[in-house]
Order: structure tokens, then C-alpha cells, then sequence
């Protein structure tokens, strides 16, 4: 197996979000958290030590190599927060035109705070994701 150097842990995810300085981006943060446990039903992990993942699976890659990566999760950054929902986002074009203001990247949905956003467009986003990684990835 492949030794990804982002991998689960033990780390406090508590201790994580708490330590956010921007008071609004660690809310929006507490609140995915909420979210993101109710959709998929796990506890939050850290992965590395930026990354709060829910659930797991194994991947395989056109090489051969395996590796373990959580099923969603999100990242708060310096300047925006990263949704990973790593399923085909540019297949959402009808929820994202009506999302509010963002940024798409392969994997990941860039915002800088919910309040852009219609949370019930994020929500089904999430949900969608969810559920399509799961049938697809869970062994």
C-alpha cells in the first residue's frame, strides 16, 4: 500500500477548529462539521493536519497503488474554505448556477463563507456527493 503523507489521525478536531482566528470562517466551519456528521453519519477525523474528512474508503490508482482517503470532508484556509466533494463536480453545473458565490476546483468547492451561498444548494451538493462515494467507493 501507499504511504500518503495526508493520512487519518488522532488529532483533536475540536482543538483544530477552535484554534481558527476568524471568528465567521470558524462558525461556517462548526457548522459544515454539524452538516457534513449528519449527511454521512461519521464522526469528523483530521486527516494530515488541515483536512476534516468523514468516513473512508480504499483507492486503487491506474498504477496499482492503494491508498486510504476520507468519503467528504473540508479544509478552512487562509483565505477561503475548501469543500472536498470529489464527486464530478463540473456534473453540478444546474445546483452550482444556483449556489451564490464560489469557485470549483477537480475535487473541491471554494468559499470564502456560507453566507454566500444558498446553504440548501450546499447542502444537496454535499448530500449528492455523499451518496455517490459511498455507492461507489466502500468496501
Amino acid at each position: 500500500m501507499s504511504y500518503l503523507k495526508t493520512k487519518e489521525n488522532n488529532y483533536d478536531v475540536f482543538k483544530f477548529l477552535n484554534a481558527i482566528d476568524d471568528f465567521t470562517k470558524k462558525e461556517d466551519c462548526f457548522q459544515l462539521l454539524t452538516k457534513l456528521e449528519n449527511i454521512s453519519g461519521y464522526k469528523a477525523k483530521m486527516w494530515g493536519n488541515r483536512i476534516v474528512g468523514f468516513g473512508a474508503f480504499t483507492y486503487k490508482t491506474k498504477a496499482g497503488k492503494e491508498g486510504e482517503w476520507f468519503l467528504i470532508g473540508f479544509t478552512p484556509n487562509k483565505d477561503r474554505i475548501s469543500i472536498h466533494l470529489m464527486h464530478g463536480l463540473e456534473k453540478e453545473t444546474t445546483l452550482l448556477s444556483k449556489l451564490g458565490k464560489h469557485k470549483i476546483g477537480k475535487g473541491c468547492l471554494y468559499i470564502k463563507k456560507l453566507s454566500d451561498i444558498d446553504i440548501n444548494i450546499l447542502n444537496e451538493l454535499m448530500n449528492n456527493t455523499y451518496v455517490n462515494m459511498r455507492a461507489n467507493n466502500l468496501t
